[in-house]
């Protein structure tokens, strides 16, 4: 096996300029890096949480970062190639309000059944706890991760039936800028971990 190429195929191109918001030079250029950083061409989870933890030297990214590595690596086969990648930086990076939030949806519904539930909601907010470590100063009201997924569902869950559906979820957002800062942490904005709903 030799090393892949550093350019992209014309057909790959095309249809990467047609499934994001990048440019054929941008794709390219996105590209070059990638295979710099994985020049088998792909990206395991355990290089994925060493990059992650990088943005957050004060905290564990570790189990935060296994949670959008499963969201980017949509084939499920434990690697994120450079389709996956670019695609999911396009939807998080560039994309518009309500595709972001369907991608942060699928990044808290660990169990896929279209539903958030408070454990699944625990679960990533605890991660981001452990993230940005005690480098933010909580509200009261959000001093635990407890305490910010309660919040997020008075907030959210609409027919009060413990869990948000894909639509109360976007509807929440849309309607109320506070519980996306409550989904993210704003100290850490521009970075990583609330990069899916910037």
């Amino acid at each position: 096996m030799g090393k892949p190429n550093s350019k992209l195929k014309p057909e790959v191109l095309h249809s990467l300029s047609t499934q994001t918001e990048f440019t054929e030079a941008e794709l390219q250029e996105w590209y070059r890096g990638f295979l710099k950083d994985c020049p088998s061409g792909k990206l395991s989870v355990d290089e994925f949480k060493k990059i992650y933890g990088n943005f957050f030297p004060y905290g564990d990214a570790s189990k935060f970062a296994e949670h959008v590595f499963r969201t980017f690596d949509e084939n499920g086969d434990n690697s994120i190639d450079f389709r996956e990648f670019i695609c999911a930086l396009s939807v998080t990076s560039r994309g518009k309000l309500e595709d972001k939030l369907r991608w942060a949806f699928s990044m808290y519904d660990l169990d896929g059944n279209g539903y958030i539930s408070r454990q699944e909601m625990l679960e990533i907010v605890c991660a981001i706890y452990k993230m940005v470590g005690t480098v933010m100063k909580m509200p009261e009201d959000e001093s635990t991760p407890e305490k910010r997924v309660d919040k997020i569902f008075r907030q959210m869950d609409r027919n009060l039936d413990g869990k948000l559906s894909l639509a109360e979820f976007v509807e929440g957002a849309k309607s109320d800028p506070s519980i996306v800062r409550l989904l993210q942490c704003d100290s850490v904005s521009g970075g990583p971990a609330d990069a899916a709903l910037q």
